[in-house]
């Protein structure tokens, strides 16, 4: 194992070692935020801001950089499936298995490598719910207005340049009915689960005739029904249902007039109460040309161009380079490992896959210092 893999998997292993899951989201100044800290002081002027309820912003700023990298400290619980410590990082069979070793600990790990490889100027965002999808540290980031030419988020595209993806949205939907004796004939109509059956269905249908909807190569909208709960016993009209559900639509889709017409399903509007939760756009913002003359996507590509990194097809999943996006900045999505092994049992990354990024990230600090 060469030198620069080893010292990856020594910064992997001590970022997984850090409980960061969100939720809890039990996240401070202190842990793995002043592990960075250590690291990357006194050639970094960094900047913790707690921002309270587990968001924790880590700026490290190098020199007068141009760029911005981006990566989420967060990661989604461990499940009962794990067959092993989450936090504990084991390498075996060209592999690095701990929770966000994929999601996305192994790209900050080798960041925190090739920045003592080059000494280019730089700039790292580390934030910390994502995971969550508040969005609570980029936006309160961006309010500050940062100058750079283009913004590279973290997340797992097998080391190509993500240019697009879909935006997300989420919903909860309260269905009231009259609750009374389950043999009665208004069960049919007064039930709650029925009335959100009904919805359900037509929501459904809905979304498979949406195919007219359609961007940058993306057709369609992904609606997912994630829970359905209501009523109490078989034999009783259910007084109430709950529907947690989301949907994703393609750039230039916005996803206010998607959640209009999942609203506009519902046979008795009188009996159903909507929850808004989180509502992200597409990448990249809204299609349309800026002062410049240029699309937010032709300036993600020239971005893709000037990094030199292979672009690769949009993808369905969601990332925080939307929200930096909207906000003017060019933005694309870069990281080893693959979406497949996130959110996963045993959770994994491929070495190589974290050296490539290393050596990536080198390259572009190096360039960077020569005004590439």
């Amino acid at each position: 194992m060469d030198n620069l893999l080893e010292e990856i998997l020594s910064h992997l292993r001590a970022l997984v070692a850090f409980d960061t899951r969100n939720p809890p989201r039990d996240i401070h100044s202190g842990g793995v935020c002043a592990y960075l800290a250590q690291r990357l002081e006194p050639d970094f002027q960094v900047r913790i801001e707690d921002l309270g309820a587990g968001s924790v912003n880590v700026l490290a700023v190098r020199g007068r950089p141009r760029l911005l990298f981006n990566f989420h400290l967060d990661t989604v619980p461990d499940s009962e499936g794990w067959t092993r410590d989450p936090f504990d990082l084991l390498v075996s069979g060209g592999r690095a298995t701990g929770l966000g070793a994929c999601d996305i600990k192994g790209a900050a790990a080798a960041m925190l490598a090739a920045v003592r490889r080059s000494d280019g100027p730089a700039a790292l965002l580390f934030s910390t719910d994502e995971e969550g999808s508040d969005g609570v540290c980029i936006n309160h980031y961006l309010q500050g207005r940062p100058g750079f030419d283009g913004v590279v988020v973290a997340e797992p595209t097998l080391n190509r340049a993500i240019l697009a993806h879909r935006g997300f949205a989420s919903m909860t939907a309260r269905f009231n009915g009259v609750p009374g004796h389950g043999s009665a004939e208004r069960a049919l109509t007064s039930s709650a689960v029925h009335e959100a059956v009904r919805w359900c269905s037509r929501a459904l249908d809905h979304a498979g005739r949406c195919n007219h909807l359609h961007s940058l190569g993306m057709t369609g909208i992904r609606l997912n029904i994630g829970v359905f709960e209501g009523g109490r016993k078989s034999n009783m009209i259910a007084g109430e249902a709950v529907v947690r559900l989301a949907f994703r639509p393609p750039p230039g889709v916005a996803p206010e007039q998607v959640e209009a017409d999942l609203k506009s399903l519902a046979e008795n509007p009188d009996r159903v109460c909507w929850e808004r939760g989180q509502f992200g756009p597409s990448l990249p913002a809204a299609d349309a040309a800026r002062p410049d003359g240029l699309r937010p996507v032709e300036k993600a590509e020239a971005l893709a161009r000037r990094l030199g990194m292979q672009v690769a097809a949009p993808v369905d999943f969601w990332s925080e380079a939307a929200l930096f996006s909207a906000s003017g900045l060019p933005a694309l999505v870069y990281g080893p490992g693959d979406i497949a092994q996130a959110h996963t049992d045993d959770e994994w990354v491929a070495l190589p896959e974290l050296k490539t990024a290393a050596e990536t990230y080198i390259r572009i600090l190096d360039e960077e210092a020569r005004g590439g």
